[in-house]
């Protein structure tokens, strides 16, 4: 438990979002108050988001039809000591300067639908991955609260140990005085109990890490490790607890990587049409004193497909559908993989649970104060009490373990289902 900490520590550390003031956290946090925290100031989400706007100004500007141009030429005009004047007159409009006036407009064939097309489904990919890192947020948020509780709940079965250790050496130092035990007994229990200590220092530094993990996520600009979590791991795996039988909705990673598929291939509908020359058409107004004082002209102009037929920007667009639909197999062969492997891992979680509630617990408790009781009446060794509080306390441990492996799996499944959501009327802590 502790190395994953530690990663998922480093994971959150490198990519922390400072709010622009500390959010107060004095209250203690439920699991869905930091879940709200970390969608208002997770960078990675905040990028996606970012993306999806920009995906949609590219749609709007696509849609956007082609401005016109306007040109304006004078020409013929004497650079030598003859003058320009006419019976018009000198004056600039009656001089026989040759000007044109022009108006051009760029009429494209058979490419702005398909340009459109493109743009929409980039569009699509673009808030569909945006609503999967608010998925992987929410995910890694509860798998950082489990951690968390995990680590307090380790941190408090290791004190309990240590103290009840205690207890059983000050009744071991009255029996040593009274000649019942030997001095090696005692310094056994002695140094039982400094290990329990030295492992609640272990399990609390744990804990620290994380809820300071916890902490950056949330955008705290100080994490100092001190917040408080309010709810237990068995609220955190209700909560999330998915009912497998429920057709699942499309998960955004999926849906993402079929837009991108959509793209690709209008991509290549686009650079197949280009072939097509697109056509240019003029309108100009010619004014030349004295002999054509006012003329009108039209014109057409397109490219003449004679030494570029697009060839090599087509084999391009084919490479990249076909890597598309390569990615899309990919990320289906993963959700299913990720499916199957999280119900699985749900299923053991619940089971180890199940044993370490209904039996485990129980009757490692039952052995301890039976064997408690008979050694402060002489009538167990030592060695069985030892032995007796090392395996009660790993038990226990294993069971904090198991709560926090079944909600981190519920949380994981939920996630896997897409079904992991934050209730819009659950309010931030102010």
């Amino acid at each position: 438990m502790r190395w994953k900490v530690r990663l998922l520590l480093v994971l959150i550390l490198g990519s922390r979002s400072f709010a622009a003031g500390r959010t107060d956290l004095s209250s203690p946090l439920t699991l869905l108050q930091a879940q709200r925290l970390a969608l208002l100031h997770n960078p990675d989400l905040r990028i996606a988001r970012a993306q999806a706007e920009m995906a949609l100004g590219q749609l709007r500007a696509v849609r956007e039809f082609p401005n016109p141009v306007v040109g304006l030429a004078v020409g013929k005009i004497n650079t030598d000591s003859r003058d320009n004047a006419t019976a018009y007159g000198g004056g600039l409009w009656g001089r026989s300067y040759d000007s044109v006036f022009s108006l051009s407009q760029l009429v494209e064939l058979g490419k702005r639908g398909v340009r459109r097309d493109s743009a929409a489904a980039a569009a699509r990919a673009a808030a569909a991955l945006r609503d999967d890192s608010r998925r992987l947020v929410l995910l890694t948020t509860g798998q950082l609260y489990c951690a968390a509780l995990e680590a307090g709940e380790e941190m408090g079965v290791q004190g309990e140990s240590a103290g009840t250790l205690r207890e059983e050496a000050a009744i071991g130092a009255e029996r040593l005085r009274a000649g019942d035990v030997a001095a090696t007994d005692q310094a056994q229990l002695e140094i039982a109990a400094a290990q329990l200590d030295l492992n609640v220092a272990s399990a609390r530094t744990a804990y620290r890490a994380a809820v300071l993990a916890l902490e950056s996520l949330l955008g705290l600009p100080t994490p100092r490790g001190d917040t408080v979590l309010a709810d237990t791991l068995d609220q955190v795996a209700v909560r999330v607890w998915p009912e497998q039988a429920e057709a699942a909705p499309q998960r955004p990673d999926l849906a993402a990587a079929e837009a991108g598929v959509e793209k690709s291939e209008a991509d290549l509908r686009l650079e197949r049409q280009a072939r097509v020359p697109d056509l240019t058409l003029s309108l100009e107004y010619e004014h030349q004193p004295p002999d054509q004082p006012n003329s009108l002209g039209v014109g057409v102009s397109f490219p003449v497909p004679f030494w570029n037929r697009n060839r090599g920007a087509i084999l391009s667009a084919l490479a990249a559908r076909e890597q598309a639909v390569a990615q899309l197999e990919k990320v289906q062969i993963q959700a299913a993989a990720e499916l199957s492997g999280d119900r699985a891992a749900l299923a053991e979680a619940r089971g180890r649970l199940e044993s370490y509630r209904g039996r485990l617990e129980p009757d490692s408790a039952a052995v301890v104060r039976a064997i408690e009781y008979a050694y402060r009446r002489g009538g167990a060794s030592l060695v069985e009490l030892l032995a007796a509080e090392r395996s009660h306390n790993d038990i226990r441990v294993g069971g904090a373990r198991a709560r926090a492996d079944a909600a981190a799996a519920a949380l994981a499944l939920a996630a896997a289902l897409n079904r992991l959501d934050v209730p819009p009327e659950e309010s931030t802590p102010n």
